[in-house]
């Protein structure tokens, strides 16, 4: 399972119950991380522990500007019910009027960093929860009005309670979109290496390992990130952390694989900082996980969630690829089994998750484009016939698996012929019908390639009726279609057709 039923983004008050309330949260959670899939997306996150979303859900937290009011002025006085008055307030913080309200108050951020600094642990954990609720609000001038405590946070990722450690991080993560004054100020604090000496020190703490990778998303996504951010954290030791965290606990949560996934794919959307990455083994230990998430999929285990962690990972790997040298992405892999792995995914997610199967056929475009390996793995592993049954698929699929094809062509000759023995004359025959004129002019390239290789595939294709269907070209609209189909029957297929035709000896 994964720590959704404890991370959880801003939900509104209910009368539901306990159950009812958590499932809430973890759709609305889903929702968001789904969104992030399909396009970059700063999210905040509002963490919510068991015991405090119990007492909400039974109790009412509507508030005004006088109940806030009064409790700052409350607080302002040190006595046995300031915890109680601390617990109220960080209840009463939901609300975004209340949080206005709350920064008017003159050094109403230094009580709360007064009180996150003293020595009474409980009203220290309330404060930074205070805190935390004001770094969600909805309005940028509360981020600014918070910066008096972002040193204290920082300083605090170093040791305290999971819970507190927590805590800090995602107000931290929360404060960095609102303000480009706010992240100049984290970046000036050394935020980069508190996070760097965070995540060092508590590697196997899933909980933290995850709001890391939140906070540092958080940063990667703004508009700076690559001029200002991103070489401070391949100069630090955050990148081998984020690639060790890229093994899901099982018996704990894909949260912290999921958010590091993300941090990964953010840094290599940065082509120039690739080399380091690559250094690091990013293409192998991406590749790796992808095997086995792909293995999986083939055995029909699609655990929900799954595919959130697939979507980065498939990013990161088609971006490193991208950024190899000739021979580099063998060299890098080695293992074969990624090109079946890719395939089961594509196979998988092409009618439930069709962005999904497109990414997985784009990182098999970048795998097939790089080496004559995987070319031939597709091949040997008799991957092709389940591709070719993908051709029908729109939504860019289908273009995805003719460049994949095309590449397996362009390698050898003999990868020629033996495409067409497994089909692809046939699918080729289907797609060349379509409307889609990428589509067309794809297959065009694809059998220039298959009838160039040997005779014997353009007498097959001419046997299949291939003739009249390339014709029929010379009356369509697109000039670079009619100029492809007019060279085909020219010089592979009118030849052909004639040698045909005289060694057809007919029945007596």
């Amino acid at each position: 399972m994964w720590r959704l039923s404890r991370v959880g983004h801003k939900v509104g008050r209910s009368d539901y119950s306990l159950e009812e309330f958590r499932l809430k949260r973890r759709e609305h959670e889903k929702a968001l991380r789904q969104a992030r899939r399909d396009k970059h997306l700063v999210s905040k996150r509002l963490l919510l522990i068991e015991d405090e979303v119990r007492q909400e859900a039974a109790m009412d937290t509507c508030s005004d500007e006088k109940d806030v009011v009064s409790l700052f002025h409350k607080l302002q006085h040190n006595g046995p019910e300031r915890e109680a008055h601390l617990k109220t307030l960080s209840q009463f913080l939901r609300d975004p009027s209340a949080q206005l309200a709350f920064i008017k108050q003159e050094n109403s951020i230094h009580l709360l960093v007064g009180l996150l600094t003293g020595s009474n642990t409980q009203r220290r954990l309330q404060s930074v929860r205070c805190l935390h609720e004001l770094s969600h609000s909805p309005h940028p001038s509360v981020a600014s009005a918070c910066l008096p405590a972002t040193p204290y946070l920082l300083t605090y990722l170093s040791g305290q309670s999971t819970r507190f450690t927590e805590l800090c991080l995602y107000t931290l993560g929360n404060l960095c979109p609102d303000s480009d004054v706010v992240r100049e100020k984290l970046l000036a604090q050394g935020i980069i290496p508190a996070l760097a000496s965070c995540i060092e020190t508590q590697k196997h703490n899933m909980a933290v390992v995850e709001a890391v990778g939140f906070t540092l998303s958080q940063l990667l996504q703004t508009k700076e990130a690559s001029s200002k951010i991103i070489p401070s954290i391949l100069a630090s030791s955050l990148p081998t952390h984020l690639l060790a965290a890229l093994i899901p606990d099982q018996n704990f949560s894909l949260g912290p694989a999921i958010e590091c996934a993300w941090c990964l794919h953010y840094l290599t959307c940065s082509s120039e900082n690739n080399e380091a990455l690559l250094a690091c083994g990013a293409l192998l230990q991406c590749s790796t996980l992808i095997v086995s998430l792909g293995g999986a999929a083939a055995q029909g285990n699609r655990e929900d969630g799954r595919e959130l962690l697939v979507c980065p990972l498939l990013r990161s790997t088609a971006n490193l690829l991208s950024s190899c040298t000739r021979g580099g992405a063998t060299a890098s892999l080695g293992d074969v089994e990624l090109a079946a792995a890719l395939c089961a995914l594509l196979q998988a997610y092409v009618q439930t998750r069709p962005s999904l199967a497109r990414e997985s056929a784009w990182v098999l475009n970048n795998l097939t484009a790089q080496s004559s390996l995987f070319c031939s793995a597709l091949l040997t592993l008799n991957l092709v016939p389940g591709l070719l049954q993908l051709l029908p698929f729109s939504q860019g699929i289908n273009t995805m698996i003719l460049r994949v094809l095309a590449n397996v062509a362009h390698k050898k000759k003999d990868f020629c012929i033996q495409l067409a023995q497994v089909g692809l004359l046939s699918s080729l025959s289907a797609t060349l019908k379509m409307a889609d004129q990428e589509v067309l002019i794809l297959s065009m390239d694809i059998l220039y390639m298959l009838l160039a290789s040997s005779p014997q595939v353009a007498g097959d294709f001419i046997r299949q009726g291939g003739l009249s269907l390339l014709e029929t070209f010379q009356y369509y609209s697109e000039a670079d279609v009619r100029r492809r189909a007019a060279y085909l029957l020219e010089r592979h297929l009118l030849s052909s057709s004639s040698q045909c035709a005289d060694s057809w000896i007919p029945p007596s």
